[in-house]
């Protein structure tokens, strides 16, 4: 579908309506179709981000998920989400063979800032495949700028766009506009600004608005689905503009759904009501 055409002076309101939709299913498909994600991430104390991320891509459509982390955490991974392919990695050397299988990357979730991560992370930079930096792939992207793929999406929480900027968090609170599009044209990537009143941004100027969402989504770990959601939708061949859309609005809407029941939304709570919203948007089979 090619990607929604707005003023850049106005930003696009994020309704059913004006979203992008996945095509319907043949009924001859196969999961080859449908791409390949990796997530890598999951540092030491951090090895759930990388399992939220990969169970979110597989339940919104992926045709194959594995996931990277350290080697401790692959017996929960298995255990959890046994249709993910889980590699523990020492190292970026280890993590050259499943970047050559995957078609899309995720990077961030519990990554950490120290060595492993950034050596996955200078893995992940150099590889040609479209990607989604998430977490402290931004941090890290902020203390050593580097070019990221065409066609790659960028997902700061305030805090991250401002390390990504050199400016304070206030500045950003400030004029949050005028920050997703400075990130997005700074780095060449669609920008995801997360936040009350989420906004997505792209290199040329086009800036969408998304209004849903709930104060119980104020947790951990709901930033980890949101990038999983991404690397599904992008895995299915939807452009950058489109799946920071479609993410956006499913990921605010199902967190909305939940937050009427009040305090305690869990992060992978989530995750069902993300697949249901999908295909009560997109149905897998027409």
């Amino acid at each position: 579908m090619p990607q929604t055409k707005h003023p850049s002076h106005e930003p696009l309101v994020l309704t059913r309506d004006v979203l992008p939709r996945l095509p319907a299913r043949p009924v001859d498909a196969h999961k080859g179709q449908f791409g390949h994600v990796l997530v890598v991430g999951g540092d030491r104390g951090t090895g759930g981000a990388v399992l939220l991320s990969a169970e979110a891509a597989l339940r919104c459509g992926a045709g194959l998920v594995s996931l990277a982390s350290r080697p401790e955490h692959v017996p929960a991974a298995l255990a959890r989400l046994p249709e993910v392919m889980s590699l523990g990695v020492h190292s970026a050397n280890q993590l050259m063979a499943p970047i050559e299988r995957a078609t899309l990357l995720v990077v961030g979730p519990g990554l950490g800032q120290v060595a492993w991560g950034r050596s996955l992370l200078s893995a992940v930079a150099s590889s040609s495949l479209p990607q989604v930096w998430d977490a402290d792939a931004l941090n890290l992207l902020a203390s050593s700028p580097v070019a990221l793929v065409r066609g790659s999406v960028i997902t700061p929480h305030p805090g991250e766009a401002a390390r990504l900027l050199g400016v304070s968090t206030e500045a950003v609170q400030a004029d949050r506009p005028g920050a997703a599009r400075k990130l997005a044209r700074k780095y060449n990537a669609v920008c995801v600004l997360k936040g009350a009143g989420t906004l997505v941004a792209d290199p040329h100027g086009q800036l969408a608005l998304c209004k849903r969402g709930h104060p119980a989504m104020a947790g951990a770990g709901l930033g980890d689905v949101l990038s999983g959601v991404l690397g599904a939708l992008l895995a299915q061949d939807m452009n950058a503009w489109d799946a920071a859309c479609l993410g956006v609005w499913l990921h605010a809407c199902a967190g909305e759904r939940l937050g009427d029941q009040g305090r305690g939304l869990a992060a992978h709570d989530l995750v069902p009501s993300i697949r249901q919203l999908l295909e009560e948007h997109s149905a897998c089979q027409a």
